[in-house]
């Protein structure tokens, strides 16, 4: 297959002021970081996951302040957004999966790994069915007469933005179907609505979507084809918790105690998943009830190959140029 470099540009790491964050939970600290009580504060940021509730559980639960620390949580739009306040010192941690991490760490971006956020079982063994897990899917249109991956073959697929998170897993999938992502199907660029729009009426084959546009899309009949991120990650941490380099620099023991702390609240999410989940529909203030969203898996540690195994795969489909340099990026404290 002939390979394009489709890197990720335009990361905007300048551009802060414009990064929305929308503050969700606060501990009242002060800008210094000072919190109540003695606690250090970290400004924490996700992007709005059922996942988030093994954080937010945490918080009830007193993990963090057992450890020394009061977190105050807020939503950025999207993992490069939440990465380019973490590198600024905007916040102090954020969450981003493990491709928007690779494509900022390819651009120099001196972030590092310091905690699981969420991801897939440890073993392949323990997934027999991967749509069980991954609330990402593709559907195709329900007239469109496709069954399966290897019929999109010059077909038009929407995905919400080009060469990033869906586009990846879903060319994957399209390679090991014998189809050359970069030619041998039309990309569109569309949003979930859209999207979901678009293969009721048909001006769309299929369609990478989320949860809980993936719900929508089974409400208008269109059929699941392929549970594209499982296929591309396999197993292990995908969510990470990342801070930049000059925040772990400056508070080594907060930066630690954070580590501590969100391994005892992702042990609690995974014995108390309704709880937690129930946390993380709050959060966004979603209608959804807990039996139509997926369990999320909470690992306690990164391993190396959780970065390895993603960072060898953008190669292989062109959107690296070459292998993203993975050593110190997990920090081990």
């Amino acid at each position: 297959m002939k390979k394009t470099n489709r890197l990720i540009r335009g990361l905007a790491l300048a551009a802060t002021a414009a990064l929305a964050l929308t503050a969700c939970s606060s501990g009242g600290g002060s800008d210094e970081g000072g919190g109540e009580g003695g606690l250090t504060t970290l400004k924490v940021a996700t992007i709005g996951l059922t996942s988030d509730g093994s954080l937010l559980t945490g918080i009830e639960q007193g993990f963090f302040e057992e450890e020394g620390l009061q977190i105050e949580t807020s939503i950025v739009a999207n993992p490069p957004a939440g990465l380019a306040a973490a590198q600024s010192g905007q916040v102090d941690i954020t969450y981003t999966p493990s491709i928007p991490l690779l494509n900022a760490l390819s651009q120099g971006v001196p972030v590092q790994v310091i905690g699981a956020a969420d991801g897939y079982p440890a073993t392949a063994e323990a997934i027999d069915d991967p749509a069980e897990f991954d609330d990402t899917g593709l559907f195709a249109s329900a007239d469109s007469g496709i069954a399966s991956v290897a019929d999109l073959e010059g077909k038009t697929i929407a995905v919400p933005a080009r060469n990033a998170q869906l586009e990846v897993v879903i060319a994957n999938e399209l390679e090991e179907a014998g189809i050359d992502p970069s030619t041998g199907v039309e990309w569109v660029v569309l949003d979930f609505t859209s999207a979901v729009q678009g293969l009721q009426n048909g001006t769309v084959d299929a369609a990478g979507l989320v949860s809980p546009f993936t719900i929508e899309a089974e409400e208008i009949g269109a059929v699941q084809i392929s549970a594209p991120s499982i296929s591309f990650f396999e197993t292990g941490a995908t969510g990470l918790w990342v801070s930049g380099a000059s925040t772990i620099e400056g508070d080594r023991e907060a930066i630690e105690a954070f580590q501590r702390a969100i391994v005892k609240s992702n042990e609690y999410a995974t014995e108390h998943p309704e709880e937690a989940m129930q946390a993380g529909l709050d959060y966004t203030n979603s209608e959804l009830a807990i039996d139509q969203v997926k369990v999320p898996v909470w690992p306690t540690e990164v391993l190396p190959e959780n970065l390895e195994t993603p960072n060898e795969k953008m190669v292989n489909l062109g959107f690296l140029p070459e292998p993203v340099d993975l050593d110190d990026v997990i920090y081990g404290g």
